[in-house]
């Protein structure tokens, strides 16, 4: 499809790398966001690139090595992306645990010796990933847009009736708003909390790879700032930081390093991912759904929109 007008609804990052695709393939593209993309979950987001709580997993997982060539693309113009590539640390508790499944794909992946794990932590893996500032990113995918000639506009949609009144077109892109829009009662909100400190000199990333738990152990080095995390509470729709929760992540981040006890806090952050059984990205008429990415949004999303334009375009 040549020169189609395509109205995206969501300005997350899934909504605006959908609307990117398009719009540099030669397609007239609006975006409708109910919020600016600095107001949006993915502004939210710790930033590192990871398959997490995402379905279908070995779907998910070829969006992601897709997607991961495009970040590392874009990470040889960090200040321009806030895409980087940085060296980390996946650990588990117990000993011996096998690589996960993405890594026959992503160069570089060794097994972490033990002077290398922290206190409590059996195994691991070391890796250099892509690790993405969510402001800056974001702000350099709306750039890309308007430069293919797109626009987003901040409005409310009550129904994808409205779009479609106006664009041959329309992709869903709302994530867990499709609950209401669309009555998708398979989404369902979990609750991430993160706590933003000074950097107290820390250059790697770290992540406790049990991905079922509810406090999920991260931190991520992001320019002027460090990101510590976690929380995984399905369920919860309030995004209010808690500060009994923010004092227990810290302390759980601390106890990987210790350097992190003393940093001064910064901001305090809180956000829903837009988990489902799977995602969906399927076509119904003249609207294309694509939602339900759960925490691997920017991971899958360069993957996952291609898809999404396939779609629409027919290809």
């Amino acid at each position: 499809m040549t020169q189609a007008d395509v109205i995206v609804v969501g300005g997350g990052v899934i909504g605006l790398t959908t609307a990117v695709v398009l719009a540099e393939s030669g397609a007239a593209v609006r975006v409708w966001t109910e919020r600016t993309a600095a107001h949006t979950t993915s502004a939210v987001a710790g930033g590192l690139w990871e398959p997490y709580r995402i379905a279908p997993r070995e779907q998910a997982e070829r969006w992601a090595v897709e997607a991961f060539a495009v970040f590392a693309r874009l990470a040889e113009r960090p200040a321009e992306t806030g895409v980087r590539m940085v060296d980390g640390l996946q650990a588990q508790s117990g000993a011996g645990c096998p690589p996960p499944g993405w890594a026959a794909s992503v160069p570089g992946v060794r097994p972490a010796t033990a002077a290398e794990l922290p206190d409590g932590y059996r195994s691991g893996h070391r890796m250099r990933l892509p690790l993405v500032d969510m402001p800056a990113y974001l702000d350099h995918l709306t750039r890309r847009l308007t430069t293919a000639g797109g626009t987003v506009t901040v409005r409310t949609v009550g129904t994808l009736d409205e779009p479609a009144c106006e664009a041959p077109v329309v992709v869903n892109c709302t994530g867990l708003g499709s609950r209401e829009l669309l009555g998708d009662r398979e989404l369902t909100p979990v609750r991430g909390q993160l706590v933003i400190v000074e950097n107290p000199g820390i250059t790697e990333w770290f992540v406790d790879a049990d991905e079922e738990s509810a406090e999920p152990v991260y931190f991520f080095p992001q320019p002027g700032r460090l990101l510590l995390g976690g929380t995984a509470d399905p369920g919860a729709w309030d995004t209010t930081p808690d500060p009994a929760v923010a004092d227990a992540i810290r302390r759980r981040c601390a106890r990987v390093d210790p350097r992190i006890a003393g940093a001064r806090v910064l901001a305090h952050r809180a956000g829903l991912r837009p988990v489902r059984s799977e995602v969906r990205l399927d076509r119904e008429g003249d609207v294309v759904h694509h939602y339900g990415h759960g925490g691997a949004g920017v991971t899958v999303s360069w993957g996952s929109a291609a898809r999404a334009a396939a779609l629409v375009t027919g290809d």
